[in-house]
């Protein structure tokens, strides 16, 4: 099933949710979990990557 997704926080719920439910063996016994928590911190990595170019692209933009 497709949920969809509105905001940045849906998204990071949305992935944080579904890489528990895909890979219940990365899972500890005490609930915690470093690989969903490495997965995610390195989408957030490659998410402020992406923002930023985008600005840097805007600020390259020729004013009128």
């Amino acid at each position: 099933m497709v949920r969809q997704v509105h905001t940045y926080a849906d998204l990071r719920k949305q992935i944080h949710d579904d890489l528990r439910i895909q890979h219940p063996e990365w899972i500890e016994a005490n609930g915690e979990s470093p690989m969903c928590d490495s997965y995610e911190a390195r989408l957030l990595e490659v998410l402020r990557g992406l923002t930023q170019s985008d600005a840097d692209k805007s600020d390259d933009r020729p004013q009128d």
